[in-house]
């Protein structure tokens, strides 16, 4: 989910970058509501996880509900962050496409799932 998040953020900031909607000065202001918007996603996904867990697995509710919440802040993150880095290195800013961010959510995601399965089950 951090990868599909990741992505519909990364196309939303190169739209707006390329219409001129954002500037580079307007990224603190973009984080700020970019890390609420994906904190309220996230905490939605991570109740639809919590009900699926409750019935199949509910010893790692905790698990998949934290990580979840973290995962899809750290997509949107990810996904708001590159387009402006590529666009202030004078890269095109659509060469940080939806495989690229996915790749990188995901293997974020991957590492945030298991730090927090390892700090929890006490590995």
């Amino acid at each position: 989910m951090g990868g599909n998040a990741g992505s519909q953020s990364a196309t939303l900031m190169i739209r707006s970058l390329a219409v001129g909607d954002v500037q580079m000065k307007d990224w603190f202001k973009l984080l700020g509501k970019e890390l609420f918007v994906s904190l309220l996603l996230g905490i939605t996904m991570a109740v639809g996880v919590t009900l699926v867990a409750s019935f199949r697995a509910p010893e790692v509710i905790m698990v998949v509900a934290a990580t979840m919440i973290l995962n899809v802040m750290a997509g949107s993150m990810i996904g708001l962050l590159l387009p402006f880095i590529f666009t202030r290195f004078k890269a095109d800013p659509a060469t940080a496409s939806a495989p690229l961010i996915t790749s990188i959510a995901d293997i974020t995601g991957v590492m945030i799932y298991f730090s927090i399965a390892t700090w929890y089950f006490g590995f």
